[in-house]
């Protein structure tokens, strides 16, 4: 692949890659790490592309099983989780916290088709195939994850 093509596409598309990586991983540092990695696999296996959805498509597959592999790695199994005491990230309630942060809460099997269907813009079929999941599952996930964030936002956009 030449510079040029793969400046293009790494400005382009960047953006969408971290998005989904943090949204997967919950975490800027291991989503800078998949994103690395993915442009990292652009490189070296140097894809062929029929147009842009095409390239978009490919980078979002791979960033999405990048950050899969990531969970699965044995260092991962090895760490410890944080003690919920700890003051930061921890949901405190709608009144501290926006829609950006109770999606960020989710599941990640919630958060990772929430993201992909209302930030990055794609359809229920789109979603499915860079999930490896079936429509009626990104479906049925998108309802369960709709019902999540609605509890948890219950409150914080009444008049008080």
């Amino acid at each position: 692949m030449e510079r040029e093509a793969l400046k293009r596409i790494v400005e382009t598309h960047a953006p969408s890659v971290f998005r989904l990586a943090y949204a997967r991983t919950g975490n800027r540092d291991d989503a800078e790490d998949v994103m690395q990695e993915v442009f990292l696999r652009l490189v070296r296996s140097a894809p062929e592309f029929r147009d842009d959805g095409h390239c978009r498509a490919w980078l979002l597959r791979v960033t999405a099983n990048c950050a899969a592999s990531l969970h699965r790695s044995p260092w991962r199994r090895r760490t410890q989780p944080l003690d919920e005491n700890l003051p930061g990230e921890a949901w405190d309630g709608p009144e501290e916290y926006g829609v950006l942060e109770a999606v960020l809460a989710l599941p990640p099997q919630y958060r990772v088709p929430v993201h992909l269907y209302y930030y990055e813009e794609l359809s229920v079929k789109e979603t499915a195939r860079v999930m490896g999941k079936s429509e009626q599952t990104v479906k049925s996930r998108l309802y369960r994850a709709r019902a999540m964030l609605k509890e948890r936002l219950k409150g914080a956009y009444e008049d008080d």
